[in-house]
């Protein structure tokens, strides 16, 4: 759901800074919708030359005389916003809305392999981004209010044509004999912290982090530095269970709790476990398999009874 800016640019010409103005007035004559012009040295965006600025300096007392027969070069603007066309659009609209007063209609520029490929206007960006957080609101999930399994599907097909991706499968172990111990209200609780601790360290606008369902959570980084964050998401949710737990149980350490046979076990408190799938070593084709690995992974973390986060077979 929350697209990237390069699915919603579109293509407007591009010159270079020693292009004559009269060519600037010729294409802006006969391409009457465009509001600017990109300007490129070496298919590297330097510059923009925007409709308004362009025949504002034109219209001055002597500005078509001085300035017509001469290069862009003159009138062009160098303050532009370029980002790459992986760029998520909540991202791109907090870098556009935050731009100088004079700046803030310009066209966003939008490169591919550091060149240009083309450009976003703030209109078009203003709409996409209501209608993606119109999406957005239908399809979060209530209690965390994060996106669901329907935006998380959609994000894990984006992320297949990444160059650096890594998915963190999150979930809680022994949760369920919380919530037969303490009940469901207080459960929802323990999953409203998680989403909160989750969020604090996963940043929406730039990386993405979904709720499952349950306790199952899923975060999508566009990058392989995920041990900073596992071992900080780990070491606080550690510290703010305690809190959730009785003194008699946070001291001994566990719950008793009868299982499907009527007999009574000793369950340790609930923990975090972080599967992580990272395309480092090896590539997926579809998000059947990321999930299908993100599973097994899960598997092996939940093998040991304290928080911990595992990628292949190693748990740290």
């Amino acid at each position: 759901m929350n697209l990237l800016i390069g699915e919603i640019s579109e293509v407007v010409p591009e010159v270079q800074a020693t292009t004559s103005n009269q060519i600037i007035n010729q294409l802006f004559t006969e391409l009457s919708k465009i509001q600017g012009i990109v300007v490129t040295e070496k298919k590297i965006p330097i510059a923009i030359v925007t409709k308004t600025g362009f025949y504002q300096q034109l219209g001055t007392l002597y500005g078509y005389n001085l300035y017509i027969g001469r290069s862009v070069g003159l009138l062009m603007k160098k303050e532009i916003l370029s980002v790459d066309y992986f760029t998520p659009i909540l991202s791109v609209s907090e870098k556009a809305m935050n731009r100088e007063e004079e700046h803030l209609y310009d066209y966003v520029i939008v490169t591919k392999d550091e060149q240009y490929y083309g450009v976003v206007s703030i209109r078009t960006l203003m709409i996409t981004l209501a209608t993606i957080q119109s999406k957005m609101a239908t399809y979060m999930n209530p209690l965390t209010e994060l996106p669901g399994n329907q935006i998380i599907y959609e994000k894990l097909n984006q992320v297949l044509v990444r160059e650096a991706y890594t998915l963190l499968y999150i979930d809680l172990d022994n949760f369920k004999t919380y919530n037969d111990v303490y009940g469901f209200s207080k459960g929802d609780h323990v999953l409203q912290e998680t989403a909160s601790l989750l969020k604090k360290y996963i940043n929406s606008s730039i990386d993405f982090l979904g709720h499952i369902g349950g306790d199952d959570f899923v975060a999508i980084l566009y990058h392989h530095d995920y041990d900073p964050i596992c071992r900080t998401v780990i070491n606080e949710f550690d510290q703010k269970i305690k809190k959730f737990y009785s003194d008699k149980h946070h001291s001994q350490g566990y719950v008793t709790s009868e299982n499907r046979s009527g007999i009574k076990e000793k369950i340790p408190l609930v923990s975090i476990s972080i599967a992580v799938i990272t395309n480092q070593e090896r590539t997926f084709d579809t998000v059947e398999e990321i999930v299908s690995l993100a599973t097994k992974t899960k598997k092996s973390c939940k093998s040991v009874t304290y928080s911990c986060y595992i990628k292949n077979t190693c748990c740290s």
